[in-house]
């Protein structure tokens, strides 16, 4: 939280505390924060004065504006934090209630897509970048978390430190992947950008990652570069990554593990495409990933 001491009313303040007894994250917290102060900005006073039906015709108002109803439920939680821990009156939120999110279909980047997506990247970082995200299925920010350390080239592992969840685990590492590590590498390395033991894809101070919005913009310019009409994402390089894996046979176990996902049912749901029980699916003694590695070479 960014926010200077003469700045912070106590009411603030009472809430920031309340969000690091329970760690929240810095980013849940902004969230939370920011879905008060917009709350208050409505209200037009301090939003500890608010009633029941002011939060019940604040929710008709955001309906009404046309709010995602991903964008509805997060500013609901971060009110039910507000008004149920910071202020004790969980009574308040009685008429609010989170809305049923649309279940749709992810789109899919083609292996020869991604092939393509991934060549068009304006430069080496960007297209090793590109490439750890769907050749190990990472998500944007554990990609620009890594560091040199984490690669274990010996067991052919990517070790991922705290992704989502606050949980470690072990990502894949094909063998055409650390290749390009390497030269990525070794080129950083000449130029003096990347530091021993430092962040493996730095910003623009060496001493600092880079960042998930810069990573993101990358991966637009390439889809824009390579003619690709979808709407493409860093995310989507980790559901086509899984797919892929699921269409060769991989069993779905195993992609879970993979994906740092604790609970199977997350699969179908949030990244395999929903169509799960439509492709056969064969147990197999390890993850082969063979398209993978035919993207990573390039057609």
């Amino acid at each position: 939280m960014k926010d200077s001491p003469e700045k912070i009313s106590p009411l603030r303040r009472r809430m920031i505390e309340d969000m690091r007894l329970r760690k929240l994250v810095t980013k849940t917290q902004d969230g939370y924060i920011r879905a008060v102060r917009h709350f208050a900005g409505w209200l037009g006073r301090s939003p500890d004065t608010a009633s029941v039906e002011d939060l019940r015709r604040y929710q008709l108002h955001l309906v009404d504006r046309g709010i995602s109803p991903v964008t509805l439920n997060a500013t609901i939680t971060g009110l039910k934090f507000f008004f149920e821990v910071t202020l004790s009156r969980p009574d308040l939120m009685a008429k609010m209630r989170p809305v049923r999110v649309a279940q749709t279909l992810p789109v899919i980047l083609t292996r020869e897509e991604v092939g393509r997506l991934i060549d068009c990247a304006r430069t080496l970082k960007h297209r090793t970048a590109l490439s750890v995200a769907y050749g190990a299925g990472l998500r944007v920010s554990e990609v620009v978390a890594l560091k040199v350390a984490d690669i274990d080239s010996e067991r052919m592992l990517l070790r991922v430190e705290q992704g989502k969840g606050r949980k470690d685990r072990y990502a894949t590492l094909p063998p055409i992947l650390l290749e390009r590590l390497r030269t990525w590498w070794r080129a950083a390395r000449a130029q003096g950008k990347v530091l021993p033991g430092g962040y493996l894809f730095p910003g623009l101070d060496p001493l600092d990652s880079m960042s998930t919005r810069q990573l993101n913009r990358a991966v637009h310019e390439a889809a824009q570069a390579a003619h690709i009409d979808k709407r493409v994402n860093m995310h989507l390089l980790r559901h086509s990554f899984a797919t892929h894996l699921l269409e060769q046979g991989v069993d779905i176990r195993k992609i879970q593990v993979l994906l740092g996902h604790t609970k199977l049912h997350y699969l179908p749901c949030r990244t395999m495409s929903r169509c799960v029980g439509m492709l056969p699916i064969v147990k197999s003694n390890g993850v082969r990933g063979r398209d993978i590695v035919r993207v990573l070479r390039g057609f």
